[in-house]
C-alpha cells in the first residue's frame, strides 16, 4: 500500500472529524453508523485503529482529568 498523499489524508481527517462530532453529539452509537462507513472507507485501516485508539485515550485522560483517578482495592495489593 502506498502512503495517502495530501487530498486523501484531508478527506480521511475530514471523514474522522465528522464521525467523532457524530459521537460527541448522540449517546447512541448507531446513529453514527454511516460516518463510520466513511471513516473507513477514506483511511487506511491502520489510521483507523490508531485514531479509535486514540479517541479512547483522549476520552480516558479527559474522565481522569474531570473526575479525578480512584485506585482499586486491588491495585494496592501488588
Amino acid at each position: 500500500m502506498t502512503a495517502p498523499n495530501s487530498d486523501q489524508r484531508r478527506v480521511c481527517w475530514g471523514a474522522r472529524d465528522v464521525f467523532w462530532k457524530c459521537l460527541d453529539d448522540n449517546q447512541d452509537a448507531t446513529a453514527c453508523e454511516k460516518f463510520r462507513k466513511d471513516f473507513e472507507a477514506n483511511c487506511p485501516a491502520q489510521w483507523v485503529k490508531y485514531f479509535v485508539k486514540r479517541r479512547d485515550f483522549l476520552k480516558y485522560k479527559e474522565k481522569i482529568e474531570k473526575e479525578g483517578f480512584e485506585p482499586s482495592d486491588q491495585s494496592s495489593k501488588l
